[in-house]
């Protein structure tokens, strides 16, 4: 494997992860809000944005690698 295609996927197993800690955050938040405990609703608030940002954030990154770095355009081009 070249270097290139390693960056890449690293790039993207990286993404992939953010993505998957995001939507794990929004799982918690959404479906099993027993860990919100003292927090105030405004914190809960900010944690979803968050965890909705991250999520955009990573699924952006995902599409970006895809539109200009394909792996099967690299792979094929080695």
């Amino acid at each position: 494997m070249s270097f290139k295609l390693n960056a890449i996927n690293s790039l993207r197993a990286e993404s992939e992860s953010c993505r998957l800690k995001a939507l794990t955050s929004l799982e918690l938040l959404l479906d099993k809000p027993v860990g919100i405990g003292d927090h105030s609703t405004t914190d809960y608030h900010n944690n979803l944005k968050q965890a909705l940002q991250q999520l955009i954030d990573a699924d952006d990154a995902i599409e970006t690698l895809d539109k200009y770095f394909p792996t099967s355009e690299i792979s094929a081009k080695e």
